[in-house]
Parts: structure tokens; C-alpha cells; sequence
């Protein structure tokens, strides 16, 4: 009898990269909050637009400040972006889309019209709208972009808890007196956690994004903080004298969307079970 391979996540290849890189980016936020080889806000005009060398290994930009340290910096920022971003999105759209699976009628038509209105804009262009209204900064740009994330977390939430509420488990919890928000909390929402876990390393990926572009207008992180997008703005005008300063952000940016975007298409893969049994027969 042929022995059954035992399955690891480590066989995913989309799983593996994303998870690495994305560790790599984590590892880099946390270490500038407590080192950078430079300070990233420091000003030296004798030592501005040095490309790439020993000491700066990055290079240094139109003010002097060390890229490196600046593109470190802009770690942090991303990656507080998008963990308050996401955990809004997924905070009120796991309760909204939970009322309107079990409510349905009048409240699932209501949450769901609102959704669809909100769901109808695209992330940036409904972060510049609210950062326009409530004025620009970091803060307003988490808010703007974790509204955008609301309406894709409730619809999913709704969609699978619709099913699961009508499995046999749910009925027999109903059955001996389990009250509503019992079910729900104990039986509900851990069956629908693993699509919400995989939606939520891609909103991610598109938080980052949406950060770095308003950044890029003038509506998000504002000088002298580093944020990535900031740093394309601001090298645009050297683009053909000091390529560097563009690349290196950029490349940033690149790396932590296709590291969280990989993620979740491995998590995808390993959490829905026909993808699962597949692999690990092969």
C-alpha cells in the first residue's frame, strides 16, 4: 500500500513566496522603529543626489536624506495603513453582512443597496473623495480606505453565512435553545473565517496600493514622513538624472502587493478543500 503524502503548506509555491516576502517586508517595519542606518528625516544638501555606494546604499535623494532609510521608514507606514485599513473593512462588514444573512427582507435589502453604491467606486477614486472632504493625512487615508473595504467584507460575510445557516448544525444549535448570538458567534462565524482571512491579505495588498497613491496626490502621508507613494512624487521631476530615487520606492511598492497578493491566492488554495486534496496528491 502506497503511503498518503502528508500535506504542507511549504509545497505551495504561491503560499511559500508570499509568506517570505511578505515576512521580509514585516521584518524591515519593525527593525526602522528602532533602527535605520540614517535618520530618514535629515537634511544634508552636501551629500544630495549621490547614486547607490557603500554608504548609502540606496543612494540619497534631492534633500540628502538616506533612501534606504526613507524607504524602511515607508514600511511602517504602509503596514499600519493596512492593518487599521483592513481591520475597519473587516470589522463593520463582518457585523453588517452578518445582520443582513440573518435578519434578510427589509435590513439584507437595505445593507445590501448601500454596499452596492459604495462597492460601485473604485478604492482610490473613493479615497480621494473622502480625503478631499475630510482633508489630507495618514489618518484620513486609513479611514478612507477601510470605508472602501466595508462593503467587500459584508458581502462576502453575507454570501457564505447564507449558506452555513442553513446547514444540519445550525438547526440542531437551534434546537436545544442556543440563542442567536450564540450561533452566530460559535457556529457561523468560524465556518466563514477562512474566505474572510484570504479576502483580507488581498484588501491588504490593494490598501498599500490605494496608501501609495494618495500619497502620490498629496492626500495621504504628508512631509517629512517617508511613505512610498511620496517618494515617486517627489522623484518624478529627477526621473532622467537620478532614476533611483524612483526605483527603489517603486520596487517596494511592487514587492509588497505581489507578496501579499501571492499570500492569498496560497491561502485560497489551502483553505478551500477541493484545492487541497488536489495538491496533496500531487
Amino acid at each position: 500500500m502506497s503511503r498518503e503524502k502528508r500535506f504542507s503548506p511549504f509545497r505551495n509555491i504561491n503560499f511559500t513566496m508570499g509568506l517570505w516576502i511578505t515576512l521580509a517586508i514585516l521584518l524591515i517595519a519593525l527593525l526602522s522603529l528602532g533602527y535605520t542606518p540614517f535618520d530618514p528625516n535629515r537634511m544634508n544638501l552636501s551629500m544630495r543626489f549621490q547614486a547607490p555606494n557603500s554608504n548609502h546604499w540606496l543612494g540619497t535623494d534631492q534633500y540628502g536624506r538616506d533612501i534606504l532609510s526613507r524607504v524602511m521608514k515607508g514600511a511602517v507606514n504602509s503596514m499600519i495603513v493596512g492593518v487599521v485599513a483592513v481591520s475597519i473593512g473587516m470589522g463593520f462588514g463582518i457585523f453588517l453582512g452578518s445582520l443582513a444573512a440573518f435578519y434578510k427582507k427589509w435590513v439584507d435589502e437595505t445593507i445590501m443597496r448601500i454596499s452596492d453604491v459604495l462597492y460601485g467606486f473604485p478604492a482610490v477614486l473613493s479615497a480621494i473623495l473622502i480625503t478631499s472632504i475630510l482633508g489630507p493625512g495618514v489618518v484620513n487615508s486609513m479611514m478612507a480606505i477601510g470605508i472602501f473595504n466595508i462593503p467587500i467584507f459584508a458581502r462576502l460575510t453575507r454570501a457564505t453565512s447564507l449558506s452555513v445557516w442553513e446547514r444540519d448544525f445550525v438547526a440542531s444549535a437551534k434546537a436545544i435553545g442556543r440563542s442567536d448570538a450564540e450561533i452566530v458567534w460559535k457556529h457561523i462565524l468560524p465556518n466563514i473565517l477562512s474566505p474572510l482571512i484570504v479576502q483580507g491579505t488581498v484588501q491588504f495588498a490593494i490598501a498599500i496600493l490605494a496608501e501609495a497613491g494618495l500619497s502620490y496626490l498629496g492626500l495621504g502621508t504628508q512631509p517629512p514622513h517617508a511613505s512610498w507613494g511620496r517618494m515617486l512624487q517627489e522623484a518624478q521631476t529627477f526621473m532622467g538624472t537620478s532614476p533611483w530615487l524612483a526605483i527603489f520606492p517603486g520596487c517596494a511598492i511592487a514587492l509588497a502587493v505581489l507578496g501579499f497578493n501571492l499570500l492569498g491566492d496560497g491561502l485560497r488554495d489551502m483553505l478551500d478543500p477541493k484545492l487541497a486534496r488536489i495538491q496533496q496528491r500531487i
